[in-house]
């Protein structure tokens, strides 16, 4: 701890006037101290950090901070400013200032300590020595640790136990529950500030409060159970929440990282207050943000990991899959399927002409399309490793592209990638090296490896198996083609939307890249089954109104819209109130219709759309016929089973009333 402030990288009498001098003078000390290799590269990387939002924060402290190549170990310096300067802090200038620096490949051992810094920033105790102490030395122990401020108990001591507080509430009362996730830009200091001022206000407000640091040392994940017992949710951020989803269908308070540092009891009132209003958020698990790399990669058996980084890649996949399959389908309606083979546009095209536009839109769709695999195992490799995985993720994609070895070389090479760079990143180096491994060493090492596995070693052999898998596709026919369809129907219903929904759809989609009539029929049955969930409770909660709440039925009127939209989710609220008949029910109906549209022989080049392609759909109205059998079986089985549950919960009434009367 003592390589992170020594007393000549604190300055009591800072004499900058703003905050770009203070800067410069805080980072020159690092500079004479050896922390910092390129003072004006590391002022730039300062600026940008400021320019994405200001670091004042109230009570008077500024925490300019970033993580740079030209930064050899992690560092602080502290400047103590008589005048004051202007960080954008609501409540005005900053006198109390700290630079933090971190390498770009920081360890997880200093991001800790620089965390614990930020959280006691919080502590008025702390800052109010600071602004006491007159020695540099001193100041930077305190700053450490290494002594406590003055009044509060030492190292070794142990506080005086606060007496029992009377309580009022009987035992069997549950204090009200939130979990949050905290996270900003860098992840260093505002991150940990935010989680330590919610701490206090929730305790504060007698609210059990549990919180998930998304920081530049990863994040250990809250427990499920813990998430699953919650009443709320904040999230405090300035980046992506990473796996969202496990949040959905609960009051969510969606905020900023500084509104958790300066005004957390304001959050913790409005998560009563949607709690109290019954406000929910759902959310789509569509995997994006999984695997954070670091240590908040994956936990869990390997299976659980597998399927997170596959996940992680499909969902970041799964967008360029839309755009250029959209475009395509669409060029493919204007121009017909000819269309694929004109020339440039870039050398060809006149404004006037159809065929011109159908052209334009084909070869953009095509341009997302080629990134399709390579996206796939570089956010793979991602989700395994964090960002020093992308370079190699996106190499070995591109090489799979190149050996034709397609999608499932898309899947291995970003596998390789992400093993090879844990690899890598277990090897102890000096601590000079560690800002260059992650932009240099890490991608430069970890491409080479995977650039010869792919080529030399695992290539042809995938390529092979690629080619057998879409010589399978296109010898579907009768009960092999059926039996598919039914398969692929039960996994887009079973979890809607989650990983065997997932699956499914990322096989399908794949078979786009590089289509065959096997692959369109695949993604036709996978879209038609898709459809199904939605369209059935939608059914349902109209003919028999009486077997569902208001919720639902309001809810049923919106599945008409996501069903036809192909957004399967619109199914998952039934689901989650009635798993037992709904998914079943659904899951037949769905097993149906994928059944059905692979015998009719329909075909989709377009990933995505429902009802809004069904023009580009190769017999489109068997397609629909499909479609609508699935929804009726579904539909049928659900009203079935919920109506068998309300005759026997329902009792005789006891007067001349009517069985449904009494029930309601």
């Amino acid at each position: 701890m003592s390589e992170l402030i020594t007393a000549d990288l604190v300055d009591l009498d800072l004499s900058a006037e703003t905050k770009s001098e203070a800067a410069r003078s805080l980072a020159g000390r690092m500079v004479a101290a050896g922390r910092v290799t390129d003072l004006d590269g590391f002022l730039a990387d300062v600026a940008a950090r400021e320019a994405q939002m200001p670091t004042g924060l109230d009570g008077g402290i500024g925490i300019p901070h970033c993580r740079s190549e030209h930064v050899t170990a992690p560092t602080l310096a502290f400047g103590r400013s008589p005048q004051g300067i202007d960080f954008g802090a609501p409540d005005g200038p900053a006198d109390l200032i700290f630079l933090i620096a971190a390498p770009a490949g920081a360890d997880d051992d200093h991001l800790t300590i620089l965390s614990s810094l930020a959280r006691r920033l919080m502590d008025p105790g702390f800052t109010g020595a600071l602004r006491a102490e007159n020695d540099s030395a001193t100041a930077a122990a305190l700053i450490r640790g290494d002594q406590a401020p003055a009044g509060a108990p030492g190292p070794g001591t142990q506080e005086a136990e606060e007496p029992e507080p009377d309580v009022t509430e009987p035992e069997t009362v549950r204090p009200f529950r939130i979990v949050t996730v905290t996270s900003c830009p860098t992840g260093i200091a505002h991150t940990y500030m935010a989680a330590e001022s919610l701490e206090a206000a929730a305790r504060a407000a007698g609210v059990e409060l549990s919180v998930e640091t998304q920081g530049s040392a990863g994040f250990a994940r809250l427990d499920p159970a813990v998430v699953a017992a919650a009443d709320a949710v904040i999230w405090a951020h300035d980046v992506e929440v990473r796996e969202k989803a496990r949040f959905g269908g609960k009051p969510i308070v969606d905020t900023g990282v500084k509104a958790g540092i300066n005004r957390p009891a304001e959050l913790i009132a409005e998560a009563r207050r949607k709690a109290e209003q019954g406000e929910i958020t759902r959310i789509a698990d569509d995997g994006a943000g999984t695997g954070s790399g670091g240590t908040g990669a994956a936990s869990g058996h390997f299976g659980v990991r597998l399927r997170t980084y596959l996940m992680s890649g499909v969902s970041y996949m799964v967008p360029f899959v839309a755009a250029g399959g959209l475009l395509i389908a669409l060029s493919f309606a204007i121009g017909g399927y000819e269309i694929a083979s004109a020339k440039s546009v870039a050398e060809h095209f006149v404004w006037g002409e159809a065929d011109s536009w159908a052209a334009l839109l084909n070869q953009i769709g095509s341009a997302a399309f080629g990134f399709l695999v390579p996206v796939l195992a570089g956010y793979i490799a991602y989700g395994m490793a964090d960002r020093p995985a992308l370079v190699p993720g996106f190499v070995g994609g591109a090489i799979a592209l190149t050996i034709d070895a397609g999608f499932l070389g898309g899947l291995v090479a970003g596998l390789l990638a992400g093993a090879v760079v844990k690899a890598i990143q277990r090897v102890e180096v000096h601590p000079t090296l560690r800002g260059i491994m992650p932009v240099l060493v890490i991608p430069l090492l970890a491409s080479a490896a995977v650039g010869f596995l792919m080529f030399i070693v695992v290539g042809k052999p995938i390529a092979s198996l690629q080619n057998a898998l879409t010589d399978w596709l296109n010898g579907l026919s009768g009960s092999n083609a059926v039996i598919l369809g039914v398969v692929l129907g039960l996994m887009m219903c079973f979890d809607m939307g989650g990983p065997l929904n997932k699956v499914a759809y990322a096989f399908a989609v794949g078979g786009l890249a590089d289509p065959t009539p096997g692959s369109l029929k695949v993604m036709a049955a996978v879209m038609a089954a898709g459809m199904v969930p939605p369209l059935a409770m939608a059914l349902a909660t109209t003919v028999r109104a009486r077997l569902f709440t208001r919720t639902e039925r309001e809810n049923g009127r919106a599945a008409w819209v996501l069903g036809a939209s192909f957004i399967t989710e619109g199914a998952i609220p039934f689901a989650a109130a009635d798993p037992l008949r709904v998914i079943p029910s659904v899951m037949a109906g769905g097993a149906v219709t994928g059944a059905l549209s692979m015998a009719f022989g329909c075909s989709l080049r377009a990933p995505h759309g429902g009802v809004f392609v069904v023009p580009l759909i190769g017999e489109p109205l068997l397609y629909l016929l499909a479609v609508a059998a699935g929804t009726v079986v579904s539909a049928a089985l659900v009203v079935t089973l919920k109506g068998v549950r309300r005759d026997q919960d329902t009792p005789l009434p006891a007067t001349g009333e009517s069985k449904v009367t009494a029930a309601a």
